[in-house]
């Protein structure tokens, strides 16, 4: 059984009041377990950056109502694709798989929103399974955020300074499998390289189930964390 543990970045909360995609970031599971393979993908939403997102997510300092030349380990984004380069491609990856997301209603309405704008096929609401969901009926009463289930469940997540998608897809995987049951023995995130490169349209399954493994290095934490501690109080705005 194949599974996509998908995450996105955007500009806010309302794909119908111009917000727009910035990044998307998925890994594969097979039979429950990280087969290695992600996809991971930025993106020019063709419009300015709210300084409240860029809080969130640090991603496109050249896209803000008032730009400045990126610093160190910032994403710029008017280089990146737009939406309608990578949406074919992302179709493509994920394919009729079950997507495993966490407050799944926001990211869907976004992707479906992208693809509609596309001509693109809708995907359908009973394809994705809602980890958010899930927790809340497994923990009533409880904090349900991704923050709150790592601390729950022991896992580590000292390198999530910010949100970022392909970071909190391998989190939230290993989030997932608690959440139905406890993680395979070895599970778990990783700083080497992950065997697809770009993202987009270079992905090939593997045919067999290795541990995960990260396309963040060291260096570009070390420059994310350096960021985060700029940025002082403007970074801890989240939502669920």
């Amino acid at each position: 059984m194949r599974e996509i543990v998908l995450d996105t970045e955007t500009t806010g909360f309302d794909p119908e009041s111009g917000d727009r995609i910035v990044e998307i970031g998925a890994v594969e599971l097979w039979n429950h377990v990280a087969t290695g393979e992600t996809y991971h993908v930025y993106i020019n939403p063709e419009r300015s950056m709210p300084e409240e997102a860029f809080g969130v997510h640090g991603i496109g300092p050249d896209m803000l109502d008032n730009p400045r030349p990126p610093e160190k380990g910032e994403v710029t984004l008017k280089d990146k694709p737009v939406f309608a380069k990578v949406g074919k491609g992302f179709l493509d990856f994920i394919q009729d798989s079950k997507l495993v997301i966490h407050n799944a209603s926001f990211d869907m309405k976004f992707l479906n929103a992208e693809l509609k704008w596309m001509g693109l096929p809708q995907i359908p609401m009973d394809q994705a399974l809602d980890t958010l969901a899930i927790a809340r009926k497994r923990f009533p009463g409880s904090p349900a955020s991704l923050d709150a289930l790592c601390r729950r469940f022991n896992i580590d997540n000292t390198n999530r300074v910010l949100h970022g998608a392909l970071l909190d897809s391998e989190i939230l995987a290993e989030v997932y499998l608690e959440l139905i049951g406890g993680r395979q023995p070895d599970f778990g995130l990783s700083t080497s390289a992950s065997s697809a490169a770009g993202g987009q349209d270079d992905w090939r399954p593997t045919g067999r189930p290795t541990p995960l493994a990260s396309k963040i290095t060291d260096e570009e934490r070390a420059a994310h964390e350096a960021f985060v501690e700029k940025l002082g109080d403007n970074a801890l705005w989240t939502r669920a």
